[in-house]
């Protein structure tokens, strides 16, 4: 490595290690900030054998600086990273804003409401991330509760309500109680009634065209004014499953001139031909809208705030008028915007990723091309990267973006330093090999003399990746193994020293043996990639996690004879 290089280097890991110390408020360590300058600098990747060595004096020199030293030779090396980290201090302190009036209440207790029609996209994540998060902050309780009382338009599936716990329990939360609103509907059905009674709710046959043409015009409909007797009568044949589809609904009584005619006279029940799928719930055919259902739940579970997306304000005010009747007072509200998440081709929408599977195109939730839940943790992504992530987005009613880049920093904290290295070669080249040792040493980690080192036998030809193989004449290091240098079409041992890498910029490559290689698929977001690693990873269990150098992290899916599946995790 030349002397120009040397001193970027030297520059790049004392700039990433005094951020790193005090963002994290501890000692910098090599591992943590090799990755990101890596990532960062790709010119410094040829030298990966020999930068740990020249970082390791600087981030030992950084670490004995006090915390102002430190922030003040980082304003000189990098005013921007100073900025960027006195908004993070201020956003650290709270990572979400306060929820309001929680002195009025003796608990705080929120509720993440799925509808359980499928397993979680990403963009699900954001809620119990949220939820679990003020959980721990107000020492208050975690209500799942699963909004399935449209088995037709939305229909549950019934996988879908252990998917979704299970991963909420994958992100790190347990809900201290769950429900199912399809066990509740004569809870719904007393509510109703009751509303009959006040006069706040009345029986409707007109078309849903009709009706339209009525609200719009601020005009009442013809049943409005009906006795409540015969309003019950009319209902309780709903009950009893007399009415079609379509032929009776009960609405809420509000204003029919309001201003707003989405909150006019409201449906809060329907008939719906299609039974259930859960057993227990088949024989109902009246069901409540989830404006109903949910608004009354979340009166009798005792929620006192709730967080919904800016796109449901109407529900609030919709609600707000059962309430009236009840005289009950409604719980905290806060609106956000919707989430958006980079980086892959499929929409996020459970609607389309199960159109997907259908038609073939996807292998199923779990397919590293889709954005799911699933897909993540099979990658091996852990789900407080997500949490982080999400909860890093605040609370803000505008729409925000996500960058998976941002889960994959988080994750990459998080594993890096227990994660064993190993070399995988994608679409390789084959050279023969003359010369050198007949067993290579790297290490398993970097960092962790103490975890000792692999043993890769050479044998007599090496599988390189295209990119990396040299011209006739030109020398390149093989990790762990030593210099060699193309002579026709055979890299030949040189026996030369690590100076050739520092002082003469000869690339530092990975490779594997021809002999004794294994045969691996690495699933990507890309599609699936053909590739080799060293012999050594059968010695890994399904489910471990591995950094393959210079490609990047991947988890360990499946160990076969024929042929190991990893799936590629991030860089």
């Amino acid at each position: 490595m030349d002397d120009d290089l040397r001193e970027r280097v030297e520059h790049a890991a004392e700039t990433a290690a005094l951020f790193n110390a005090l963002k994290h408020d501890s000692d910098a360590q090599v591992g943590a900030i090799m990755g990101p300058m890596m990532g960062e600098n790709p010119e410094f990747r040829p030298h990966g054998d020999e930068i740990p060595g020249i970082i390791a004096p600087v981030i030992e020199r950084v670490n004995g600086l006090s915390a102002d030293e430190k922030r003040e030779r980082l304003a000189e090396l990098d005013p921007e990273a100073v900025e960027e980290l006195n908004a993070e201090d201020d956003e650290e302190a709270h990572p979400l804003p306060d929820l309001p009036n929680v002195d009025d209440y003796d608990e705080v207790r929120m509720r993440a409401a799925p509808n359980p029609n499928g397993p979680w996209h990403l963009g699900h994540a954001r809620m119990p991330s949220v939820i679990g998060t003020y959980q721990e902050r107000y020492d208050g309780s975690f209500i799942v509760r699963f909004d399935d009382t449209d088995p037709e338009t939305k229909r549950p599936d019934l996988d879908a309500y252990d998917s979704i716990l299970d991963d909420i329990d994958y992100l790190g939360f347990e809900p201290d109680e769950v429900h199912k609103a399809s066990d509740r509907v004569d809870i719904y059905y007393e509510h109703a009634r009751e509303l009959i009674e006040l006069g706040g709710a009345y029986t409707c046959s007109c078309s849903g065209e009709a009706f339209s043409e009525l609200k719009n015009s601020g005009e009442a409909c013809p049943h409005r004014d009906k006795d409540p007797e015969t309003v019950a009568e009319e209902f309780e044949a709903m009950v009893d499953g007399d009415y079609s589809s379509g032929e009776m609904v009960l609405r809420v009584k509000t204003d029919i001139e309001h201003k707003n005619p989405a909150l006019r006279d409201w449906v809060a029940f329907r008939m719906v031909d299609t039974p259930h799928p859960r057993e227990a719930a088949e024989h109902y055919r009246c069901w409540p809208m989830l404006d109903f259902q949910s608004g009354v739940d979340d009166h009798l579970l005792g929620v006192t705030h709730i967080i919904r997306g800016i796109d449901l304000q109407d529900s609030a005010k919709r609600q707000q008028f059962v309430y009236d009747y009840f005289d009950w007072e409604y719980p905290e509200v806060m609106h956000w915007g919707h989430v958006q998440i980079d980086a892959y081709d499929v929409k996020m929408s459970t609607s389309t990723i199960k159109e997907l599977i259908d038609e073939g195109k996807l292998d199923g939730w779990d397919d590293p091309r889709a954005p799911t839940i699933k897909s993540v943790r099979r990658r091996g992504i852990r789900g407080e990267a997500i949490v982080d992530a999400m909860v890093g987005l605040g609370a803000s009613t505008s729409n925000v973006d996500l960058a998976m880049s941002t889960i994959y920093a988080n994750n990459r904290d998080l594993v890096d330093d227990e994660t064993d290295r190993a070399f995988c070669v994608r679409e390789g080249v084959r050279f023969p090999l003359s010369g050198g040792p007949s067993v290579a040493h790297p290490p398993k980690h970097p960092d962790h003399e103490e975890r000792g080192k692999r043993e890769i036998p050479v044998g007599d030809a090496v599988l390189i990746e295209a990119e990396d193989a040299p011209d006739v004449g030109e020398r390149v290091w093989l990790k762990g193994f030593g210099p060699v240098g193309r002579e026709g079409d055979t890299l030949v041992f040189t026996d030369e020293d690590i100076s050739l890498v520092r002082e003469e910029g000869v690339p530092v490559i990975h490779w594997v043996p021809v002999e004794g290689s294994k045969s691996v698929r690495l699933r990507t977001m890309d599609g699936d990639v053909p590739c080799f690693t060293e012999p050594g990873i059968t010695e890994y269990e399904e489910g471990d996690l591995l950094q393959f150098e210079r490609v990047g992290f991947a988890r360990i899916d499946e160990q076969a004879d024929r042929e190991t599946v990893c799936y590629f995790t991030h860089p």
